[in-house]
């Protein structure tokens, strides 16, 4: 099995869109689209993969996971909440994402709220996460490892691999669960 820091260095975890990198001007949809697919490609799985769609685009609009569109453009704020809708989706359902923007989204119109300020302090624990999960990884392959060695009194690859992947889907899913109940929490808040 290769290292896991050769394995998490081609996942491209560290691309992700900057403030600096969306433009001051509104954007079309297709210009949105060029924009996620520039900066993920290297993120994906396989070449046929889709980053982002007009389809998936118009999914989120229908769904009001980000505010009304003006004349067909999507402003820096829309781009920052697909951004934000681009990483939730992996994790959650669309009325979890539904339910955890809607704080956001509602915020629009406020002007002491300024959703760049938050996407910078996101974007802050998003680094420092790449940096701990690389290094919880690489201890997670270690325990594979040392429990085969163990339990099965051999070093074979193919058991350790198996062994690295049911642990790192269970704890995707440990996560993923904290993270329903957080929003089940937040949707209870919004409720009242």
């Amino acid at each position: 099995m290769k290292e896991m820091n050769e394995i998490v260095r081609k996942m491209a975890l560290e691309k992700y869109i900057s403030l600096e990198e969306i433009p001051q001007i509104d954007l079309y949809m297709d210009q949105v689209i060029q924009l996620f697919e520039n900066k993920y490609a290297e993120a994906k799985r396989n070449e046929d993969e889709k980053v982002l769609t007009k389809t998936m685009i118009n999914n989120y609009a229908k769904g009001k996971l980000f505010f009304s569109v003006k004349n067909k453009k999507y402003s820096k704020e829309h781009i920052i909440l697909i951004s934000l809708i681009y990483q939730l989706k992996g994790g959650l359902s669309i009325n979890d994402i539904k339910t955890t923007l809607d704080g956001l989204n509602k915020r629009e119109d406020d002007s002491d709220f300024e959703l760049e300020g938050f996407y910078n302090s996101y974007l802050k624990i998003f680094n420092q996460n790449i940096t701990d999960f690389q290094s919880h990884a690489e201890l997670k392959q270690e325990e594979a490892r040392d429990q085969i060695a163990h339990s099965c009194h051999e070093s074979e690859e193919e058991l350790q691999q198996i062994l690295l992947i049911t642990s790192i889907v269970q704890m995707s899913n440990l996560y993923r669960r904290l993270a329903e109940r957080l929003v089940d929490e937040l949707s209870s808040k919004q409720e009242k």
